[in-house]
């Protein structure tokens, strides 16, 4: 089967037809040039002539039974010599009334043709013969096609008028679209006699129809409300039906007049019949119509926009031919039920629009922040304003969610979507299990929703969306979807149509649609947040900046001010010095206690300095990356740190390898020497158990930016002791310079700095560091305290990432 072919026709389609015998081929009827099927209904008879030498180029083998002339008489010849010079001028003069000034008929959109009356000479037939000819220009051709004028004297249009305008005036009360259409088929019935006319809406381009309106005669069976099947009307169909407004069908059992020649010499096909109203019909088609009893229909075609939104289908239980007044007629009503149903769809879509745009200015107004947590808080209106289950906010590298708990698989849809459109674009489906090509099971064990709506907020993958939950649609089919052919008692035919064919089954995979409005009014949010994120990134920008400038002069004067300090303070210890030495023999015991004071206080003073000196130019150095081993580092900090351990008789527990990380050795030399050395000084009271200190590597979500279960995490390393612990309220302090949580003289002393160093240094690479205690210890045997554990995350090199 043709990939084409294979691409329109569903799966549960291809393996209907797959389970029956070839003598009815589903994919041949999806497949057939219905404009190129070389014959009209025999009613009328057809002539192409050359447009600027009125040669007769095509004509139909009825010609003699319906014009008097042989078709192989007028082959060739002139067509004046049939209808003269007068009426060939004024069938031209039509045909460029209403294909622009004499412009070639169009290949897309609605087809033009005119209808005048011409007389044809009867010799040997009893007179004079009057005949309605359409004519529309094809390529290089004028197409006529002659019907006989209908028995009871010429068309009087103000006896017709009446009924067309009252007919209009009913449209044009109807309020909402079921209303339009009820009020159509009614008065289609009233004026052409049809024993049932029903109003007929597409779900979607290539999908199935329902019957939304209906009037029939007494005693057949109601179709209202019923679905039928996408292949009942193949794609081919669809597009003719989009370029003629009107299509009859006088006798389903018509003898088809085929076309002389059959081909054309300069195109090798035969005469391209789209715009043609006496075009025969499809023998699929013929055997649809038969299938369901009808002997004769008429389809007026519904558009909207341009696409085919729907049809009126009239049907009846006899041949019936309409005159091209009441074709004509039924034509113009199409096209004010297209437009009624346009005005009705736009007024509604006008009204949500409004409410939508009364719920958008509330939900900005809810905004008190550009912060995107701002935008997700509950009640802020977001998840409402698309009346959708959730909402999700994809902003460099961080997920956030308000509504409903997000779908597993919904974070990375935009990229399974291959979804590039461009920035501010808005992207919807409400069947987003057959655009990703999956059954609504398998879907739903992904995790997919059913609908979902992207707005692209930049081409690095930010983006705000809205998800919808599957509604399961029970719908009454006018035949079984997955079974459009049957074998019965006369071979493979179309299933049965109908009530009392009715097959019962649920639509899965959709959502309820998104409307135009709401498509309208993401994109107005996306121009609202788009500007609110200019101005905090330059707002931003322009903060960072001025940061930068102060923590450069802080670091500076910070390093200017202990370098400078440092002269004069030694110069009060060697002083003081002096005096002791000199004068110590003269001096009372206060005295000489307050000079050693001074000395040590200065002592004290010179150690600050030194450590604010290495604060500060932690922000200065740079730092040298490289891809190395914890373990070889943790090695090095051991030879500082280890004797410290050994003196408090803290054993170091290693429980697995230590991954590889992107670092500047030195620095992270100097944060694990710091923490062990931490551990030592605050290790458990003696007593209490065995004093321990862990150093490994977990991969863990960092806190503040835990994303639902299911999403990314980091490696961190961690540094846990099972000593004295740190209270939760004074954890923030004790990493600012110069805190410490005991006097100075105890827990081995110390300046309150090391833990800030290290979380400087963690910063510096970009990492995170955050405290535990208590910390459960990973050997829970061991006793001691409650414990501490440091946390800090760095850069690691993509080789190492999972």
């Amino acid at each position: 089967m043709p990939d084409d072919v294979q691409g329109w026709l569903t799966p549960r389609a291809v393996a209907a037809e797959a389970g029956v015998s070839q003598e009815f081929d589903l994919s041949q009827c999806v497949r057939e040039p219905i404009h190129l099927l070389g014959g009209v209904q025999s009613y009328g008879a057809l002539i192409a002539a050359r447009w600027d030498d009125a040669v007769v180029d095509t004509v139909s083998r009825n010609a003699a039974e319906v014009l008097g002339r042989a078709a192989g008489e007028l082959l060739g010849r002139p067509v004046t010599e049939l209808i003269g010079d007068e009426q060939w001028a004024l069938a031209r003069e039509s045909a460029e009334a209403v294909t622009d000034s004499g412009a070639a008929a169009p290949q897309e959109g609605p087809a033009s043709s005119g209808v005048l009356p011409l007389t044809l000479d009867g010799e040997g037939q009893g007179g004079s013969r009057l005949f309605d000819v359409t004519v529309h220009r094809n390529g290089d051709l004028l197409v006529l096609e002659f019907e006989p004028r209908a028995e009871g004297g010429p068309f009087v249009f103000q006896n017709f008028y009446p009924r067309v305008r009252r007919a209009l005036q009913k449209l044009q009360g109807a309020t909402d679209v079921t209303e339009c259409c009820a009020a159509a088929v009614r008065e289609i019935r009233t004026l052409t006699g049809y024993d049932r006319v029903v109003a007929y809406r597409f779900d979607g381009r290539d999908g199935p129809g329902q019957v939304i309106a209906e009037d029939r005669s007494e005693g057949r069976e109601p179709w209202l409300d019923l679905w039928f099947p996408a292949s009942d009307i193949p794609p081919q169909a669809r597009r003719l039906y989009a370029r003629n407004w009107i299509r009859v069908i006088g006798d389903v059992d018509d003898r088809t007049a085929g076309l002389v020649p059959e081909l054309r010499a300069d195109t090798g096909e035969p005469l391209d019949l789209s715009a043609s109203v006496l075009r025969t019909v499809s023998g699929y088609h013929l055997e649809y119509l038969r299938n369901i009893g009808v002997a004769s229909s008429m389809s007026v075609s519904l558009l909207h926009e341009g696409e085919l939104w729907g049809l009126i289908a009239c049907h009846g239980d006899e041949p019936r031919r309409l005159s091209p007044e009441v074709r004509a007629a039924c034509e113009f009503f199409g096209i004010a039920l297209s437009l009624q149903l346009a005005a009705v769809a736009g007024r509604e879509e006008a009204d949500e629009l409004a409410r939508n745009r009364r719920a958008l200015a509330s939900v900005l107004a809810r905004l008190t922040s550009g912060a995107p947590d701002d935008w997700m808080r509950p009640g802020s209106g977001l998840v409402e304003l698309l009346d959708a289950d959730g909402a999700v906010l994809l902003r460099g590298g961080e997920t956030l969610t308000a509504g409903a708990p997000l779908p597993d698989a919904l974070p990375g849809l935009p990229a399974r979507l291959a979804q590039d459109g461009s920035v501010g674009g808005v992207w919807s489906s409400d069947r987003l299990p057959e655009v990703l090509g999956l059954e609504p099971e398998e879907a739903e064990t992904e995790g997919i929703p059913a609908g979902l709506l992207l707005l692209p907020f930049n081409r690095d993958g930010d983006l705000l969306a809205w998800w919808r939950r599957e509604q399961p649609a029970p719908r009454e089919w006018a035949a079984d979807p997955s079974r459009p052919v049957r074998t019965g008692p006369g071979g493979e035919r179309l299933t049965p149509r109908g009530s009392a064919a009715v097959y019962r089954a649920t639509v899965r995979g959709r959502s309820a649609p998104w409307s135009p409005a709401q498509r309208v009014v993401a994109g107005e949010l996306w121009r609202e947040v788009s500007g609110l994120l200019t101005r905090q990134v330059a707002a931003l920008e322009a903060r960072n900046t001025e940061l930068a400038r102060t923590n450069e002069d802080l670091d500076s004067f910070a390093h200017a001010a202990a370098h400078d300090l440092k002269e004069p303070l030694r110069g009060i210890s060697n002083a003081a010095a002096f005096i002791v030495e000199d004068a110590g023999t003269v001096l009372d015991t206060t005295s000489l206690r307050r000079l050693t004071t001074v000395r040590r206080l200065a002592e004290r003073m010179d150690g600050l300095l030194d450590s604010l000196l290495h604060f500060s130019r932690l922000g200065q150095v740079g730092l040298e990356r490289e891809a190395l081993s914890v373990d070889e580092v943790l090695d090095d900090a051991l030879v500082v740190a280890g004797g410290r351990l050994a003196e408090q008789e803290v054993t170091l527990v290693r429980p697995a390898a230590l991954p590889r990380l992107r670092a500047d050795r030195e620095r992270l030399r100097e944060v694990l020497e710091n923490l062990l050395v931490n551990a030592a000084k605050y290790a458990a009271d003696e007593g209490a158990g065995e004093r321990r200190v862990w150093v490994e590597a977990v991969r863990t979500a960092v806190p503040g930016q835990a994303r639902e279960e299911g999403g990314a995490t980091v490696t961190a390393l961690v540094v846990r002791d099972n000593g004295i612990g740190i209270p939760a309220g004074q954890q923030a302090d004790v990493l600012q310079l110069f805190r410490r949580l005991h006097r100075r003289d105890e827990r081995g002393g110390g300046s309150g700095v090391g833990l800030a160093v290290v979380k400087r240094i963690v910063e510096r690479h970009g990492g995170r560091l955050w405290l535990e205690s208590p910390a459960a210890a990973p050997d829970a045997d061991c006793g001691g305290g409650p414990g501490t554990a440091v946390w800090f995350t760095l850069e690691e090199p993509p080789e190492a990432r999972p």
